[in-house]
């Protein structure tokens, strides 16, 4: 998948996530991420964050370091 497309939809995930009363949008985001994302999209989303992360949300970085 492309850089621009995985940061998308991560970043939507996110939005939603924090738009949620009482809920911990990074662990909520990881969670979503372990259930529909395939592995490969995972590992790619875990190199991205290592390699800086560029125009990803920050929930989407704090909830990657918990599912990397």
């Amino acid at each position: 998948m492309s850089p621009e497309k995985m940061v998308r939809m991560a970043n939507q995930i996110a939005t939603f996530f924090k738009t949620q009363p009482k809920a911990d949008a990074p662990a909520c985001v990881a969670e979503h991420i372990k259930d529909y994302w395939d592995p490969s999209m995972r590992a790619q989303l875990c190199d991205y964050v290592e390699a800086g992360g560029e125009g990803l949300d920050d929930v989407v970085v704090r909830a990657a370091r918990l599912t990397c």
